[in-house]
């Protein structure tokens, strides 16, 4: 468990979204204005072969599909952070 966001930086997390999107990658930093993830993922639910749930099973089981070398997420648009490690996948 962590007590602070610092305990994240240079883990692999899951930003979710109150849309469609959601967000993996290696958190490197964050701020007021949001957060930089570095071999990230920018996946759209509607359009993806999997709904988001499953999806962000799946990127913990089998690693992240990474899309962007590098990515800067608005803090407003993230209603959640977690470690992808601790996504439950059974």
């Amino acid at each position: 468990m962590t007590d602070s966001l610092d305990d994240l930086i240079g883990c692999d997390v899951v930003l979710d979204t109150p849309g469609s999107i959601v967000y993996l990658g290696k958190l490197v930093s964050y701020g007021e204005d949001g957060f930089w993830l570095e071999s990230a993922d920018m996946h759209n639910a509607n359009e993806g072969h999997a709904p988001r749930e499953q999806y962000i099973v799946e990127s913990a089981r089998d690693g992240i599909r990474v899309n962007r070398d590098r990515i800067f997420v608005f803090r407003h648009t993230v209603i959640s952070i977690s470690a992808l490690s601790d996504v439950v996948t059974t």
